[in-house]
């Protein structure tokens, strides 16, 4: 008879913080984070740049932009920040990304040919940010709303840090399976 094989799986919270609610979902999108590596292992500049068709995103402007929101959504619901002021952090501007292309559109000049290490960088600087946004977070701040100016269309956004940090990993793992998807596209 063979011995049977356990194989664990667990969310271990990580160390640092106030909350253990905020310690878990920063571990949480640090596991989204390591599929999204793990999916763009080994691309080189020109797959990350491949588009599957004219106006569609790149594997290499989808790693941006889960950065470029990580970074917003930590400056504007975590710290309640004005702005998301996504290129002090990033080095690389808001719209960079090149998210919401026109039909037939190219990707920025400003990610264009950028090979892995970059979109990596900006992932680990974006985590690296959130970390810091969350170590002083309590539990009550969690549930703590943000209000937001008021919109054109008259409308006004609030929310607390509790829906905040749900939706950084909510994003991220929503565009985790794209970058699986262009990669088989290869």
């Amino acid at each position: 008879m063979t011995a049977l094989r356990r194989i664990e799986s667990r969310i271990v919270p990580a160390e640092g913080f106030r909350s253990l609610e905020v310690a878990v979902k920063v571990t949480e999108l640090g596991a989204v984070h390591e599929l999204i590596r793990e999916a763009v292992d080994g691309l080189t500049p020109a797959q990350l740049d491949r588009q599957p068709a004219p106006g569609r995103n790149s594997a290499g402007m989808l790693l941006a932009h889960v950065a470029m929101v990580e970074v917003h959504l930590g400056q504007v619901g975590l710290l309640g920040e004005p702005d998301g002021r996504v290129e002090q952090v990033l080095g690389v501007g808001a719209d960079d990304d090149g998210m919401r292309l026109e039909p037939g559109g190219a990707p920025t000049p400003a990610i264009a040919g950028r090979d892995l290490e970059f979109f990596l960088d900006l992932l680990a600087r974006a985590a690296h940010h959130t970390r810091r946004a969350c170590e002083r977070l309590t539990d009550t701040d969690l549930a703590t709303d943000i209000v937001r100016p008021p919109r054109p269309d008259g409308s006004q956004r609030v929310f607390d840090r509790r829906y905040v940090l749900f939706h950084m990993v909510e994003h991220a793992s929503l565009h985790m399976g794209q970058p699986r998807t262009l990669r088989r596209s290869l």
